[in-house]
Parts: C-alpha cells; sequence; structure tokens
C-alpha cells in the first residue's frame, strides 16, 4: 500500500466516484429514502451489490459527478489561476445544463444561474448565509488528484475553495469542497486514514483561514461563520478517539444500518445526514475509516444509509478506488456507467498533470 499511485488507480479513484453516486442515488430512489435498513432491506431483494449492474436507465449518475467531472475537466486543460477558475465556472454552467432526472441542490441551481464566465471575477457570486450543502464537496475530490504531493497544498487549498465557493459561498460548504480534495491527497499519498481528520485540521484549516483573508471576497462573513466546520470536526475526532491523529477508532457497539443511520444524523447541520458540506466527507471517511479494503462494506456505510447518500458515496468511492483499484469491486458496479469514457479520460489527464 506504501507505492504511491498508478494510473489505475486513478481511473479506480474516478470510475469508482460515480459508481458510489450512481448506487446512493439510485435514480432518486435511495437518496431520498430516509430508513438505512430499508435501504437495506431492498439491496437484498436486488441480490446484493454483486447482483447490480450499474447502467441507465435505473442506475444513472446525479447531479454530483456531471459536476465532478465539470471539475475535473476544466483542471485538466492545464490552465491555472483566474484563467482556470473562469474554464471552471463555464464548465459549471455548461454541466447544469445536464440536470433532467438529477436533481442538483439549491445553492447548486442558484449559484451557478449567477455566474458570469468570461467577465472579470465572473467566477465569483455573493455570499450566500445559507450556502452550507454538500455541493461543493462532492464535485472536488478531482483536485486532490490533480494536486496530490504535501507541497501542492497551497494550490489545492486555493482551488478547491475559489471553486467551492462558486456555489457555496458560505465555509461549511466551501470547507467541505476543501476536506474532500485534502482526503483524496492524503490516499495518494499513503496516509493513514487515522490522521486525515486531524490533518484536516491542524495544517488545512489554518491555511484556508489565511488564504480566505488575503483573497479579500466576503471576509467578514466567511470569519463571522467560520467556527461552524472545525467545531463539528473536533467533535467528530473526539468521538472516534481521533484527535491526536493516531488509532485505534473508537466504534460504537453495536454500528449496523440503524445505528448508523443515528450516528450520522448526530454529524449533521439539521437531520439530514450527509447534506452538508462538513458532514458529507466526515461519513465518507467514517465508512473509509470502518470498511478497510472490502468495496462492499464501504457502499453498505457510505451508499445505503438514510441520508444525503450519494454524496457520500461519490466521496468515499474516490479515495477507496486511488487507494485499492478495482480489486474486488463487481465489475457490473462500473463496467456500463454512464460517462464512463468521459470519466476514464478525465482520470488519464489528471494523472499525467499530477505528474
Amino acid at each position: 500500500m506504501d507505492s504511491p499511485p498508478t494510473l489505475d488507480h486513478y481511473k479506480a479513484a474516478m470510475l469508482l466516484s460515480a459508481a458510489g453516486d450512481a448506487l446512493g442515488y439510485r435514480n432518486q430512489l435511495w437518496e431520498y429514502n430516509e430508513s438505512g435498513p430499508a435501504i437495506h432491506q431492498e439491496l437484498q431483494e436486488l441480490g446484493g451489490l454483486r447482483g447490480i449492474v450499474v447502467q441507465l436507465p435505473d442506475w444513472p449518475i446525479s447531479d454530483d459527478t456531471v459536476l465532478h467531472l465539470a471539475t475535473a475537466e476544466g483542471l485538466v486543460t492545464g490552465k491555472e489561476g483566474e484563467e482556470l477558475l473562469q474554464e471552471v465556472a463555464f464548465r459549471y454552467v455548461e454541466g447544469m445544463k445536464d440536470m433532467e432526472g438529477r436533481k442538483p441542490g439549491p445553492s447548486s441551481i442558484l449559484g451557478v444561474s449567477q455566474l458570469r464566465p468570461g467577465t472579470p471575477g465572473g467566477y465569483r457570486i455573493p455570499y450566500n448565509p445559507e450556502g452550507t450543502g454538500c455541493g461543493a464537496a462532492m464535485r472536488s475530490m478531482c483536485i486532490g488528484l490533480r494536486f496530490p504531493r504535501p507541497e501542492q497544498l497551497p494550490s489545492l487549498i486555493s482551488v478547491s475553495i475559489e471553486t467551492g465557493r462558486m456555489t457555496h459561498p458560505h465555509p461549511t460548504g466551501f470547507l467541505g469542497a476543501m476536506a474532500a480534495a485534502l482526503f483524496t491527497s492524503y490516499a495518494a499519498q499513503r496516509r493513514p486514514m487515522e490522521s486525515w481528520g486531524a490533518g484536516l485540521l491542524a495544517e488545512a484549516m489554518p491555511a484556508a483561514k489565511a488564504f480566505v483573508q488575503s483573497a479579500g471576497y466576503a471576509v467578514e462573513e466567511s470569519l463571522r461563520d467560520w467556527g461552524y466546520f472545525s467545531e463539528k470536526w473536533s467533535w467528530y475526532l473526539s468521538e472516534r478517539g481521533l484527535s491526536s491523529g493516531v488509532g485505534p477508532v473508537c466504534w460504537p457497539t453495536p454500528y449496523g444500518p440503524a445505528e448508523r443511520d443515528l450516528a450520522y444524523r448526530s454529524f449533521s447541520l439539521s437531520g439530514w445526514a450527509g447534506r452538508s458540506g462538513h458532514d458529507a466527507p466526515m461519513i465518507a471517511l467514517d465508512a473509509l475509516l470502518g470498511s478497510g479494503p472490502d468495496w462492499e462494506e464501504l457502499m453498505s456505510r457510505a451508499a445505503f444509509h438514510g441520508g444525503d447518500s450519494d454524496s457520500t458515496a461519490v466521496v468515499a468511492g474516490c479515495c477507496w478506488g486511488l487507494l485499492h483499484g478495482l480489486e474486488g469491486v463487481p465489475p457490473g458496479n462500473y463496467c456500463h456507467l454512464e460517462y464512463r469514457d468521459r470519466i476514464e479520460q478525465a482520470a488519464t489527464l489528471l494523472y499525467a498533470l499530477s505528474h
């Protein structure tokens, strides 16, 4: 596991992110099902995860992967700075035209409608005190694939925050984008997973605050609303015994689908687990910590719960694929994915750029 990720790992990261999205979404049926046990029952009736062939029309990708692809395809142009941000903003506007049956969130819809790519500063929108959702987190893992090395942390932070606040200008929203990108970079670095949350708080958060202050956009509002994200993450790490960044993980017993529904809800901002920028990556990390190299266990925890299940699985699937490749994943879960060619092409170009 110490060897750096290969091109195959990059492809697995992008493919299994999309697979997790499609599985957790189940064409709207599971994203809006509030009972993990009920979803697990339906999963058994489908023949379990190995019985599912993820393909149209029953298993489309959601808005999560459409916008993750938009981020990735912006990054692989090789543009930097303001040019990159204009490019990504343009691709978000284009991506929003591909939302039939995909259920984008309200902040994503509003934010993209306010973007003006091509005009100076047109990638920035007004501060939105409601912009706390997970829509920025769910599309940002590829930023960690583009900037995987420790010395690239400043680029990862600036790009994830600036692209995140194109739709989610509230810290709880855009710091979720940074967390999803950061955890993907940690997976590429083969950092012990028990240290990821502590790294987020100790390494990334101070640098993120400094970046927001230096960028000079909505500084006062951002700092006013800054505290919740860190406080909730500190609480979670304390719950799992990971405040110092070393294991072992403290798990509740039992911790099946019903118990996870309650736990994930306790992570949440307003009772909808995984719906916000802080807790979509949090549930993804919780699932990764609890499943090791077992894809079916990962999906059980990250995709099949009574919350925003596609947005937690899209993050978890990317990190897991980068760590483990496609080994042990039923081919039906990813071989016939919608947009598979685009997904693999983006992965190939991200891998080349990251080197």
